[in-house]
Parts: C-alpha cells; structure tokens; sequence
C-alpha cells in the first residue's frame, strides 16, 4: 500500500494552523491544508503490514483501537499516493458515512494503531480522511443519490446525533422512507451544538444534512419525541422506530455551595454559544459569557478543552482546567504497548490557545475540587480545590487521596462542569417501558440493537454509553442492518 519504502524516504507531516493568538479572533476553523503532492506523499508512508491494525477497530484495555467503522485506510491511502482521489473518495465513503467529521473531530485511534507508528511516527490518517472528502465535496463529486426504489416501509429516526443520521441514511439507501425527529432547533445533535463551530463549522453539518434530504430524508425539528409525539402515534405511523438520543445525562458534583448562580454544565454553555453564534453572530446575548471572567472548567476531557477554547474567544480574564488524574507520560509506558491507544500527554488547540495568551499550560493535573465558595450575594466566586495522589484500595482499585496542606481556593466567577455523561435521560425510556441495563444504558443482547419493546431500536451513546462520534456512526450502520433485517425478513 502506498509506495514501499515511502514511511522510510518521508517524514510525517500534518496540516498547519493558524497561530492561536491569530484565531482566537473568529471562530472560523483554523487548519491550513497541505498541498496536493505534500499530501500524496503522506499516503505513501503507507506500509504493506499485512495486517493494518488501523482499521481493525476494537477494544483493547478498555481504550479503542483502530477504526470502529472499519475504514479501508491502506486502499486510499494507496490512491491518493497514485493521484486517484475521485476513486479514494468512493472507498472512504463505502465504510463512512460523514467523513467530513470524522476528519475533523476523531481523536483517530486509527493512528493509535498503524503499523508505522510502532517505532517512528505513525501515517496522518486523518488530515488525509479530511483531504479526501473535502476536496470530493469542492470537484462536485459528491451529489445526492435517492435510492432508485421504495420498500414501502417507514422508519422513525429519533435524535439527529452521528448515530441517528448514519442509521438514517443507511435505511434511506436501502429503500426505505426515512424520517428524523429532533428536539433541538436544528438537526445535528453532538455535531451541532457540542462541538465549537471552530473545531467543526456547522456548514458543514447543514451541508450534509441538505444532502441526505435531498435524497429522500425527512427532517423534523423542535419536535420532542415523548412528548410531542407519543409512542403510540409514532408505532402507529411508523414500521420500526430507532432511538438514537445520546447519553445527555450529565455528570454533577454535588458539593458545598452547588447551587451558587455562575456553575454550569459544560453542554449548556456550549450549546448556548453555539446557537447564538448561528442565530446572531452572539449579538443577542442569549448564551452564558466567559468576558472578563475568572473560569474554572473542572473536567480534562474533549469536552473541557472545548469550554477553554470557547472561554478564551469570549475574552476570559483567566481560564484554569481541573483534572483529578495525572499528567500522562509523554511516551507509552511498557504497560501501555501497541496496537493500543497511546496514553501519552496531548496539548490540544485550547492548550495552545491558552499557553499563547496567559503564558502557560491551563490544566491543573491531580486536583480535586472541595466545595465552591460564594460571594455573600449568591454567585460563585472562587473553587476551593486540593491536590491528591492515587494510592490502591482495599478492593485492589486506585482512589484519589488528599494530600494535607496543599488546599487552595481559585477565583472564578464562572465555573464549567465537564465531567462526562451517566446515561440516557430517564423520561422517555421510562414511559416506553424499555429496559436498561447496569450503566442505566438501553439494554439489548450482545451486538444486537432490538430492545425489549418489538419494533423498537436503540443506537449509539444511548445504548453503548458515552463514547466516540466514529463509535456512534458504526452504531447507526449496523442498526440500519438489523432494522432491514426485521422490515424484510
């Protein structure tokens, strides 16, 4: 694959961006493509291993390796590599559904598993997934394709996160009449309004969502499946109904002083900025403001650095990132080989935004927050946090244990909680009387997405737990399959 000796003759090289104190400006992207021929010559680093652990996709120690979806990395990497983009273009779409996503957002686990990277750099899968697609979508090449015949079976898709729509646009090109529901304003879940328009501008998610309506998909926004519509007239309308709402319940610190005005939930700000953002270029003051704050974002995940990055372009007048964990080392560690994902220390986009303009890293590692401490008139003005070590438990479990003396309080009159997800919201499982399993998740039988309730399916993050947008798209796909299979026969 690729050109033989190519991983040895070239060294990996991955798109520029713009420098932060420049892009902290707009919240436009920031990547700055490589040309043509710099980028074939990354497709040649391509090995032939024989076997590409970049697309094996499972799960090792608990941590992705490779691709879920299965992408056939070593062929178009191939092709690229000999100028056939168009054909490339084909591949990558045959296992993914929106690349253009995936380009942009996948931590790439691909990259975690090449071959190459065993003991040197691995191949830049990613800037190359994006390369392919973005220039698929700029020659034209990518136009709608309804499906030639109707099935005459109907399917309800509800939530329009990566899962709900790869599920969709699988059964709408099987022949199916595909509808969407969506709670939010507009359609794209995660896509839409959890990630920054810098990281992934919604262009691009209203581009492809044109395009899967435009071959043949329904979309209805604002529409609270459950409340809205009920089950009864959702069975009713429809031959099979998929359930892809995401694991929206967020994780909370239930800690003294919890309730002060100025503590939010990492999604709320997100979600709200993104919004005003779309709505009015944030002129209509509708979303949560980091100006000239002190913010603390408890939480070291994706999620958090997003908070950072957003605080930063509001004009924070300091942001600080609480992490209970420790600093990851800066090579894998024996107990961390490869093909696993490496768990080694990344400086993402907010890092470098951050260390730009206030002069250092904004991650706080092994602390742990206390209580959260008011001003006398309601608000939150500083986070009470305290530095532990993790020792082993009785049960054989690593805890977090104080260390005496080392508590301090931070300023912050806005504080961002970004501890993750527990699980799908209860409402709706509930009254549907679907059960669930022991992470609160919907239940079904191992690799099976039918639930209890005949005709009823689930998908992605509400089935599979908090995971990745790459894990939610496999998850919709192969929904698609089972939900064909029980239409068809």
């Amino acid at each position: 694959m690729g050109k033989a000796t190519g991983f040895l003759e070239y060294e990996r090289e991955v798109p520029g961006e713009v420098q932060p104190l420049s892009r902290i400006q707009t919240w436009g992207e920031f990547t700055v493509p490589l040309t043509e021929e710099r980028m074939r010559m990354q497709g040649a680093r391509c090995m032939d291993c024989g076997t590409p652990f970049c697309h094996a996709g499972r799960m090792l120690s608990g941590m992705t390796s490779g691709c879920p979806v299965h992408n056939l990395i070593p062929e178009w990497n191939d092709l690229i590599f000999r100028g056939n983009w168009k054909e490339a273009l084909r591949r990558l779409h045959k296992a993914n559904n929106f690349p253009e996503f995936t380009g942009r957002v996948c931590p790439a686990p691909c990259e975690g598993a090449c071959t190459a990277g065993k003991h040197g750099s691995p191949v830049t899968v990613k800037a190359i997934e994006r390369a392919i697609v973005d220039r698929g979508f700029a020659e034209g090449w990518i136009r709608p394709e309804p499906p030639a015949v109707r099935s005459g079976k109907k399917v309800a898709v509800v939530g329009s996160g990566p899962a709900g729509l790869a599920c969709a646009d699988q059964l709408n090109r099987a022949g199916h009449t595909v509808t969407v529901f969506e709670r939010a304003d507009r359609i794209g879940g995660l896509l839409m309004y959890g990630i920054p328009n810098m990281k992934l501008d919604k262009t691009l998610v209203e581009r492809r969502v044109d395009l899967l309506a435009a071959e043949g998909i329904s979309f209805v926004t604002g529409c609270e499946v459950g409340t809205s519509v009920t089950r009864e007239e959702l069975t009713a309308a429809f031959d099979a109904v998929v359930l892809c709402c995401g694991a929206a319940r967020a994780r909370d610190l239930a800690l003294e002083g919890r309730a002060l005005n100025g503590i939010h939930q990492a999604m709320d700000f997100l979600t709200l900025n993104t919004r005003s953002l779309l709505d009015s270029g944030l002129k209509d003051g509708r979303y949560i403001s980091a100006k000239g704050k002190d913010v603390v974002v408890i939480g070291g995940g994706d999620t958090g650095t997003d908070c950072v990055a957003t605080a930063i372009r509001h004009g924070c007048r300091s942001v600080v990132q609480l992490e209970i964990m420790p600093q990851p080392p800066l090579r894998r560690q024996p107990g961390n080989p490869w093909p696993e994902w490496p768990k080694v220390l990344k400086t993402d986009y907010a890092q470098q935004e951050a260390a730009a303009l206030f002069g250092g890293d904004p991650r706080r590692y092994l602390t742990s927050t206390r209580r959260f401490i008011g001003d006398g008139q309601g608000r939150v003005a500083g986070v009470c946090a305290v530095e532990v070590e993790w020792q082993p438990a009785g049960d054989g479990r690593q805890v977090p244990v104080e260390i005496a003396g080392t508590e301090r309080v931070l300023p912050a009159d806005l504080v961002l909680l970004a501890l993750g997800f527990t699980g799908p919201e209860d409402g709706l499982l509930g009254a549907w009387g679907i059960e669930r399993d022991a992470r609160t998740n919907v239940k079904t039988a191992d690799g099976r997405y039918s639930t209890n309730v005949p005709g009823i399916f689930a998908a992605g993050d509400m089935r599979r737990g908090q995971s990745l947008v790459v894990w939610a798209i496999r998850e919709g796909r192969e929904a698609a399959q089972e939900v064909c299979r029980f239409l068809q026969g």
